[in-house]
């Protein structure tokens, strides 16, 4: 097992100890149908997060005391062994990070994640895991008998290298260089890892050069695919996002105000050409085309506690 030091703490960070009563969360409208938190809340406080509207729907902060705190599901694992070990569980894909980072600071002291990973293991469960923690690469062992088992890969968030806009957009996330670099010891060890540029900046990080450096970059580091798309802002994020604009780049908020007036999404007119670009830019740069030897389940064996009620 590879250990690396947690991610240093930007702001002080309250921990919430609290048992939870299910781990798998049904998902509509994504390309997964089961998504997995072990922590909620992150740590991140990323500006342009799409949870911080949930939390303000659940009349929780979405403003700047969000990340402050972290509940943290001190029996999650136990739980998702029980939820795998129901007759009706078909192995489905399930997501794990889609609403907190799995690989926050809060995983280097609780290893939440890394007891999951073995529940996913031991059922041969599929998986694709979110993150923009380089702690990741403390778990290769794990990850890597999981990859013999089911089809598992690892998406690295990194949206753009530009070291202003990181450090204003994504306050406690470690640089997109550490990303990057954990993307490569992952990929050297067989394990199917990709870029999402997610999501992209109108106006601060969708130019044509700005793109370009994340997937040569990602080529470089020997990523399997690259994806991208573009902000939305629904209620919650949108001032908080709005209010960093203001406070960094206030030249831009007029367009902002204007683009978002009145809707989450923009119009396809203008976030296609952005993600069209993304994927001509990965074909000409060949991501994806270096011929690793990524580890792929040989069979689909039976999970291990029911071959052991067999025994």
């Amino acid at each position: 097992m590879t250990e690396v030091d947690p991610e240093p703490r930007r702001v002080d960070v309250a921990y919430l100890e609290e048992p939870c009563k299910s781990a798998l969360n049904p998902v509509r409208g994504m390309p997964f149908k089961w998504s997995l938190n072990p922590y909620m809340g992150c740590e991140h406080r990323c500006a342009f997060c799409y949870v911080r509207a949930f939390e303000k729907r659940a009349d929780r902060p979405s403003d700047d005391r969000y990340g402050r705190s972290v509940r943290v599901k001190t029996n999650v694992a136990d739980v998702l062994r029980r939820e795998f070990g129901r007759r009706g569980w078909r192995r489905e894909g399930v997501a794990v990070g889609a609403a907190t980072d799995p690989y926050q600071p809060a995983e280097g002291q609780y290893r939440l994640t890394r007891a999951c990973l073995a529940v996913f293991h031991d059922f041969s469960n599929p998986i694709g895991i979110i993150t923009r923690g380089p702690l990741i690469v403390r778990d290769i062992d794990v990850l890597s008998d999981l990859a013999r088992r089911a089809k598992t890969s690892v998406n690295f968030s990194i949206p753009t290298l530009d070291d202003e806009i990181g450090r204003r957009t994504e306050p406690g996330t470690a640089h997109p260089r550490q990303r990057l670099r954990a993307l490569e010891r992952l990929v050297s060890a067989g394990i199917r890892a990709g870029v999402g540029m997610a999501p992209i900046l109108p106006g601060l990080s969708d130019r044509p050069e700005q793109m370009a450096a994340v997937v040569r970059a990602a080529r470089d580091a020997g990523a399997a695919h690259i994806w991208a798309n573009v902000l939305y802002l629904r209620e919650g994020t949108r001032e908080h996002f709005l209010e960093t604009l203001a406070k960094h780049w206030p030249e831009l908020l007029p367009r902002y105000e204007s683009d978002y007036f009145a809707r989450a999404y923009l119009p396809e007119a203008l976030t296609r050409p952005i993600v069209r670009e993304v994927g001509r830019l990965a074909a000409e740069h060949g991501v994806g085309r270096r011929s690793n030897a990524f580890l792929e389940p040989v069979e689909r064996p039976e999970p291990v506690q029911l071959s052991l009620l067999a025994s």
